[in-house]
């Protein structure tokens, strides 16, 4: 737009980039309610008995260029088979879906304290909004995680459910995205977790044995009502990984 012809209505390039960049200005609010506003739009549209969910996922956010960038950190690239390691962040995104649209809510670009490579700098207001972003990247994804989702339930998003992939799906997390009146759907990997069945602390691996096995429907291997080991109520099933047919994967709910 500002390099159209139009453009000599507007602000200049660097004034619009100096506006962005100004760390007084409230970016999450704005972003957020912009983002409620065009979903109440979708919502309308949507048959009220759909389920609506919260989408939570991180990505990698490559910075390998840059050598002055605040709170730049050497992050691992989790999703790649070598592990390899990046100059980054670890961009955590918050998002709303129907089933048909994904609208994103929220996000945070995710640093680290031991792996850091720059600081906050000196510069910046403390009482401004940029700096608590910049506080916020130093924490870990589980503890920033209920804000994120808190924020967006006050801001007047309605969800039924929590989609998580295997890294969130951990007992604290789920512990307090139940509290905040939200159910959770995750992928579950083997870990130390332990589940409760018949006064029974079982693995994951243990936990597929006990399971009733299920007939009938494509794809579902078998399932089991549990409770995790901080006393929440779960429901875990079975199903057969469609890469390599003689593993199976887990979904909590």
């Amino acid at each position: 737009l500002l390099n159209s012809k139009k453009g000599d209505r507007y602000p200049a390039k660097d004034s619009v980039y100096r506006f962005m960049n100004h760390s007084k200005f409230a970016w999450r609010r704005f972003l957020t309610y912009l983002s409620v506003h065009a979903i109440q739009k979708v919502d309308q549209l949507t048959d009220v008995t759909r389920p609506k969910v919260l989408i939570i996922d991180d990505s990698m956010f490559d910075r390998n260029r840059s050598k002055k960038v605040e709170l730049l950190a050497r992050c691992m690239d989790h999703s790649s088979l070598t592990k390899r390691f990046y100059k980054g962040f670890r961009m955590l995104t918050l998002g709303w879906s129907d089933g048909f649209t994904f609208m994103p809510l929220d996000f945070t670009l995710l640093s680290s304290k031991n792996a850091q490579i720059n600081g906050i700098s000196e510069n910046i207001d403390k009482r401004s909004s940029g700096y608590k972003r910049r506080v916020e990247a130093l924490e870990s994804a589980p503890t920033v995680i209920p804000s994120m989702l808190e924020r967006a339930l006050q801001a007047g998003v309605s969800a039924d459910y929590v989609l998580m992939d295997t890294w969130f799906t951990q007992q604290p997390l789920i512990q307090s995205i139940v509290e905040l009146g939200l159910d959770v759907i995750g992928m579950v990997k083997a870990t130390n977790q332990r589940y409760l069945v018949n006064d029974q602390r079982l693995s994951l691996k243990e936990l597929y044995k006990v399971a009733t096995p299920v007939s009938g429907k494509k794809g579902i291997m078998r399932s089991i009502q549990t409770t995790m080991a901080n006393g929440i109520q779960v429901k875990v099933v079975f199903i057969q990984n469609r890469n390599k047919k003689s593993e199976w994967l887990a979904i909590l709910s």
